[in-house]
């Protein structure tokens, strides 16, 4: 018997935890699952409003140094979701934009990075208890500055 209520505790537990994490008003485990599932599903479309964003700020060629990586920065309620996207791999890009990142004050809560073939990064700040009056504007035109002081750097060497 003794299993069988480790597992409920367990269960419990981590039904708490999905609830916390989807910011669950419910203490219900159906309420916190339907909540989790509405979450899941707004992700997802924010997930193609980007992925969309993406391919139509790609440029179909570019020249030479003067290409600059795709930035896109969506307002969330409590932070930014971060795309950049770049069809060429670019070394160093990423230290870059995490100390732009660093300099406003934005904590990143989950990124992803892919720099083997091509630069991608996807990341979402958590801006909750930070500093309200960054924007999205003011997000993109560091990240931006940040391209364009690695692409100097770059050329300098």
């Amino acid at each position: 018997m003794g299993s069988k209520e480790q597992k409920k505790a367990l269960l419990n537990q981590q039904l708490e935890q999905l609830g916390s994490i989807t910011n669950s008003p419910s203490v219900n485990k159906t309420s916190i699952i339907a909540h989790a599932s509405k979450y899941i599903e707004k992700l997802k479309e924010s997930i193609d409003k980007l992925n969309e964003d993406v391919s139509t700020s790609q440029p179909s060629h570019h020249n030479d140094q003067d290409y600059l990586p795709a930035v896109t920065v969506e307002t969330l309620e409590k932070g930014f979701i971060i795309n950049v996207y770049s069809k060429e791999n670019c070394p160093g890009l990423l230290v870059s934009i995490l100390e732009a990142f660093e300099e406003l004050g934005l904590e990143l809560s989950d990124a992803r990075v892919s720099c083997s073939d091509s630069f991608r990064l996807e990341a979402v700040s958590d801006n909750e208890g930070q500093i309200e009056c960054v924007d999205a504007q003011m997000v993109k035109q560091a990240v931006l500055e940040a391209i364009r002081n690695w692409i100097q750097s770059k050329e300098q060497d």
